[in-house]
């Protein structure tokens, strides 16, 4: 393993969690609808779990209503079941075949919960780059000890892994600030 493997190693893992606290920033949802609410909630179906969107067509009607609409006919009572089940405060009707999911808006109690499981995540994915980073330096720091770099380059390393770790960093505290700022634009 060389220094330009540790560094692509280590960016490419970085990437990685930036990636995840974006999904994870998809499912806090802030008041207005979308299809991806729905994303997370799981529907029996034959005997296995699959997501919603294997077994129904979601969409939005309107700003605050997402519709449901199930491929076949007896899965629109266990779809309602799963969604009112689920941990997102969803409370569906079905109309017919189509379920409908209106969407309640925020309360400044609420929005400002939110808020602070926005810094969670984004305090996690930051504690996940910290340690990838320095997965990255003891490494660099085994070859060093292993004589198979020298110490400048060890040194240019550290560097490097510190310099894409503050990069990194800083695009989580961006996602944050953006997430935040949505959360509470009324």
């Amino acid at each position: 393993m060389s220094i330009a493997d540790i560094k692509q190693n280590a960016e490419s893992k970085m990437a990685k969690s930036v990636e995840a606290f974006k999904n994870e920033l998809v499912k806090i949802r802030v008041g207005r609808a979308h299809p991806g609410i729905l994303d997370q909630v799981s529907v029996e179906y034959y005997g296995s779990m699959v997501p919603i969107s294997q077994v129904a067509n979601v969409s939005l009607l309107d700003a605050r209503t997402i519709s449901v609409q199930p491929w076949e006919k007896g899965m629109g009572p266990k779809i309602e079941k799963s969604i009112r089940e689920s941990d997102l405060g969803l409370n569906p009707s079905s109309q017919g075949d189509l379920i409908r999911v209106p969407v309640p808006p925020l309360n400044e109690e609420r929005r400002r919960e939110l808020t602070k499981v926005v810094r969670n995540a984004g305090e996690d994915a930051k504690v996940a780059v910290r340690n990838l980073r320095r997965d990255a330096n003891e490494q660099a720091k085994k070859l060093t000890k292993d004589k198979l770099i020298s110490e400048d380059d060890e040194r240019r390393s550290l560097d490097d892994a510190q310099k894409l770790t503050d990069r990194t960093i800083a695009e989580i505290d961006r996602l944050i600030a953006a997430k935040e700022a949505e959360i509470l634009a009324v």
